[in-house]
């Protein structure tokens, strides 16, 4: 049997913002937007393009306050190219970082990356992602 992980809510205060953030400033796909007002929350679902893994955006579907949910990862096979494109997206992204045996650190512009490679971001609301390379996996 199979136990695919396909939707995570990430709690947020204003749906519309959200929408906006990881449409157009992350690039994500829009799913879905639709809302069963007066009776039932408004769902709004985006994928990252290549992923599995949908994100659904709500003000009402998760007791988790916006700005709570940590940890979120990404996974890309070229960090400083993805790093770019969020720059230039107007995303506020930490420097290219690597992790090591003291933390993270600042990665200079000739580091090896993979596995170890790291940007991180948040959303409007301080929902926290991270992005790792991964050229091949074993």
């Amino acid at each position: 049997m199979n136990w695919t992980l396909e939707v995570v809510v990430v709690p947020v205060t204003d749906v519309e913002r959200a929408k906006e953030f990881y449409s157009q400033r992350l690039g994500f796909n829009l799913d879905h937007d639709v809302s069963n007002e007066p009776h039932g929350p408004r769902i709004v679902q985006l994928t990252p393009p290549g992923s599995g893994c949908s994100i659904v955006v709500s003000d009402t579907l998760t007791t988790m306050t916006p700005g709570s949910l940590k940890g979120l990862q990404l996974v890309v096979n070229d960090l400083r190219a993805a790093h770019k494109e969020l720059q230039d997206r107007g995303v506020g992204v930490s420097a290219v970082q690597v992790y090591g045996a003291n933390g993270f650190e600042r990665a200079s512009d000739d580091t090896e990356l993979d596995n170890i490679g790291f940007v991180h971001f948040d959303d409007p609301d301080g929902n926290g992602w991270s992005i790792q390379q991964i050229s091949s996996r074993g």
